[in-house]
This record gives structure tokens, C-alpha cells and sequence, in this order.
């Protein structure tokens, strides 16, 4: 048997499988081995596998035997493995170290590197890799590098004929399951004279 993976959260009580045993008889269900830290409860005679508490990742996947008894021969009975996985919840959205910061960018720069932006998120894998991109790209004078987090300038500023200061929404977006999160941040970036 191998059940639909449970999520990390799983209450105690949560429905995992229902093992069943083809035989004439009433057969009385137990687990025998490989479920060393109790994480399980399986009916004695329905054969439904419950979880007894709070799941750990770490933990997982775990192997255990379930046996079906003939409920009037205990020398008659037979064994199947279940294998349970679960599945790591994507818990923390990224975080900058600041919501807000502020540039200065000489004007007439050619296209350079203004900053490097770089959040923080605290669960691990795919849920805690993170790529960055811009929400409001300003007329496409900004660019990011989705790896990185590198904040660019595309072309040179004129502080005569141009706005003065441009304000660049970064998001930085992890890969997780069940669905992504984002952290953002406004880099305000002032043209110098």
C-alpha cells in the first residue's frame, strides 16, 4: 500500500488507508513493526490506518507492517508494508531585511548594477529556493537577475529631462507546494546631477 502522501500538518485522527483482507473470516488488524515512534492507529477490525499525533518530516517516509489475523487462529494470518510520505509544507514566505531602501544613480550612467538584493526564507528545498523579478519594471529602464537578485539599470538617466527618482517594486518568489509565496521590496532609486 502506498497511500496519497499526508501534509506535514495532518491533525492527529487523519484518514491514511484502509487496508483490506480478502478471507472468509473476521480477521482482527494490528500493526507489527516499523511504526517505532507510534505514529499510527489502524481499527482491529476495519482495517483503517489513522495518524495517532503530530507528524514530523523528518521522520518520513516510514515502513510498516500491517498483519490480519484470523480473529479464532492467531497461527493464520498474513502481512502487508505500507509506506507513508509526507509532504513539506511551504510555511514561510521570503523576507528582505528591509521593505525599503533608497539608491543614488549619477545620471548619464551607462547600464549598471545598482544593488543586490537578497531575502531571506526559512524553509528548506524547493519550498526555500527563491527567484526574483520585478513587479512594476518602470518603462523596462530596470531589469533584475532572477538568480542573483542584482538590481540593473537598462539605459543612462538625464536628471534634465527625466524623472528624478524611480521607485522599483523586487519580489522575491520560492518554489513551493502546495503554492508559491512572494516577499516584496520598493528600492527607490534617486538620479543624481
Amino acid at each position: 500500500y502506498h497511500p496519497a502522501p499526508l501534509s506535514e500538518q495532518s491533525p492527529p485522527d487523519s484518514f491514511v488507508v484502509e487496508v483490506r483482507a480478502l478471507y472468509q473470516l473476521p480477521v482482527d488488524y494490528s500493526i507489527t513493526s516499523g511504526d517505532e515512534k507510534g505514529y499510527f492507529i489502524i481499527h482491529p477490525s476495519n482495517g483503517v490506518v489513522r495518524t495517532s499525533k503530530n507528524l514530523k518530516l523528518e521522520d518520513f517516509p516510514v515502513n510498516f507492517k500491517v498483519r490480519a489475523t484470523d480473529s479464532s487462529n492467531a497461527a493464520i494470518f498474513n502481512e502487508v508494508e505500507v509506506t507513508v510520505e509526507v509532504i513539506d509544507e511551504n510555511n514561510f514566505p521570503p523576507v528582505f531585511p528591509s521593505s525599503l531602501l533608497e539608491e543614488r544613480l549619477p545620471e548619464h550612467s551607462p547600464a549598471t548594477q545598482i544593488v543586490q538584493l537578497k531575502a531571506q526564507d526559512n524553509d528548506t528545498g524547493r519550498n526555500g529556493f527563491l527567484t526574483y523579478g520585478i513587479l512594476n519594471g518602470q518603462g523596462l529602464k530596470f531589469r533584475i537577475n532572477e538568480t542573483t537578485g542584482i538590481l540593473y539599470s537598462t539605459a543612462p538617466f538625464d536628471y534634465e529631462e527625466e524623472p528624478t527618482e524611480y521607485q522599483v517594486v523586487v519580489y522575491a518568489e520560492d518554489d513551493g507546494i502546495p503554492e508559491k509565496k512572494r516577499g516584496y521590496c520598493t528600492v527607490v532609486i534617486k538620479i543624481t546631477d
